[in-house]
């Protein structure tokens, strides 16, 4: 009998702390499946799809080439009087005033002094002087052949060079050859570019970009989308704030956003920034942009709810007399 009561106080204790520690565990689980519950749904930066605007760009350079230049070689003691070099003259001004005759400017521009070339044969008294009217400059370049389809008269072009601290000229395709050049296997245009303020020097190094096939279509920013292999997916944002994967298909990207051809349309809340803390399907705090401080709001929240239900943990003491003190002991 000993024996037998024994067993079966040593089973019983055994189902006891196997009953203890499933109830220890579903309290625990619990816990935590209420402590996070709670959590909140992360901050995330969405925008809207929108039109805008698209462009494909060609580039290459070329030369800045006067509109008109005129050059005068004259002998240096046939001068009267000091050539001023760099000055602007109007039509009909003089140039430069000689022992038997006076050079006339035939039209507004700049004088300036040109050296020869190397295989013209001049005495060491010989100067080269030149009239250079850059009110517009024109500048002749090669594209390759496979943009010929593109290209048309009037088609606008962005212009850069060294000499203007990054500044961006306007210019047009002024005029197309009417053949491609064989050993290059491109075709030869010529950029017109107003230069009215002479900010263009003749003979810079031009930088051209010719845009071409111009359009306003849907678009996102390319932090929007997620590349996977050959599809690209982008997270649309549902009434409920959700984040929906969507698969989009692009085309062209341009100025930081991606041309979307379909799979959301205009107006479609989307997921901008943050795609990392984003999970299919679930739920988000959409943030618009430029209201990033709205996200740590929360959190002071949280704070608060939380420090009040630790206070709410000890009200029930509040209401025993243990605490409290005797009015006898309050007069002492």
């Amino acid at each position: 009998m000993k024996r037998s009561t024994k067993i079966t106080t040593i089973i019983f204790i055994f189902f006891f702390i196997i009953a203890g520690v499933i109830v220890a565990r579903t309290m625990i689980g619990n816990h935590f499946k209420k402590k996070f519950s709670k959590r909140p749904p992360p901050g995330i930066i969405v925008t809207y799809a929108e039109n805008r605007n698209f462009e494909n760009n060609i580039s290459t350079f070329g030369t800045a080439i006067p509109f008109q230049t005129q050059a005068y070689k004259v002998e240096k003691f046939e001068i009267v009087n000091p050539i001023k070099f760099n000055t602007e003259v109007n039509k009909g001004d003089v140039i430069v005033e000689l022992k038997n005759r006076k050079i006339i400017a035939p039209f507004d521009g700049v004088i300036g002094k040109k050296e020869f070339s190397e295989d013209v044969e001049v005495s060491k008294s010989s100067i080269l002087i030149n009239l250079d009217d850059a009110s517009t400059i024109y500048c002749d370049v090669k594209i390759p052949e496979i943009y010929v389809p593109f290209i048309q008269v009037g088609l606008p072009v962005k212009i850069q060079y060294s000499g203007s601290n990054k500044k961006v000229f306007e210019g047009e395709v002024d005029s197309i050859s009417s053949r491609i050049t064989e050993d290059t296997r491109s075709l030869p245009i010529r950029i017109k570019i107003d230069n009215k303020l002479g900010e263009i020097l003749p003979g810079s190094f031009l930088e051209v970009s010719i845009r071409y096939n111009v359009r306003n279509t849907l678009g996102a920013p390319d932090t929007s989308t997620i590349v996977e292999g050959d599809n690209v997916f982008i997270y649309k944002v549902d009434k409920e704030n959700k984040a929906i994967k969507t698969k989009v298909i692009i085309g062209d990207r341009y100025d930081g956003f991606v041309e979307i051809k379909d799979g959301i349309i205009s107006g479609d809340k989307i997921v901008a920034e943050g795609l990392k803390k984003v999970r299919p399907n679930g739920t988000i705090k959409p943030i618009e942009k430029g209201a990033k401080q709205s996200a740590s709001s929360w959190k002071k929240k949280s704070k608060k709810n939380k420090s009040e239900e630790k206070k709410g943990k000890f009200d029930w003491l509040k209401k025993l007399n243990i605490f409290k003190k005797s009015e006898t002991e309050k007069n002492k």
